[in-house]
């Protein structure tokens, strides 16, 4: 048990991390104005149109888990940059709603092709039955970190 702590952690540790590093360098070749933080800010908005979920900028902020303050200078950038834009709420002028350009649209597919390459290249290897293990797992672990965020 003890050396499976070990490896798991030292695992967990390295994944996470190379993940990061290549998400980056996948970015790096098409958009190459764009942090990662940047992106994943992106893909929160992309989502947020997406599934009709709420998109002001108070809920975008909260679902990043950043302040209004650092929510507004990141947006301010990106909206330079042209991937996103603020608009007043049509019904209640005080909203202020975040919306993707079609430049945002396209690092958001950019970005999604390399997550779906990544999970591909994980089910390839595995079983059905190890699969759902896995998914078991890395559920129990999402877990874990949103308790920590909300504790």
């Amino acid at each position: 048990m003890k050396g499976n702590r070990a490896e798991l952690n030292r695992f967990l540790v390295e994944v996470f991390d190379e993940i990061l590093k290549t998400e980056e360098e996948s970015l790096a070749g098409s958009f190459s104005d764009l942090s990662l933080r940047e992106l994943h800010l992106i893909e929160e908005v992309c989502r947020a149109e997406d599934e009709a979920r709420d998109n002001r900028a108070t809920a975008i902020a909260a679902a990043q888990r950043v302040t209004a303050g650092t929510l507004t200078t990141a947006v301010s950038l990106l909206e330079r940059k042209g991937y996103l834009e603020r608009r007043r709420d049509e019904r209640d002028r005080r909203a202020v709603r975040i919306w993707p350009t079609e430049k945002a649209r396209a690092a958001d597919q950019v970005h999604a092709a390399f997550h779906r390459e990544m999970v591909d290249e994980i089910l390839k290897t595995l079983s059905d039955q190890e699969a759902q293990v896995l998914v078991r797992a890395l559920g129990s672990l999402t877990a874990f970190f949103r308790e920590k965020y909300e504790a």
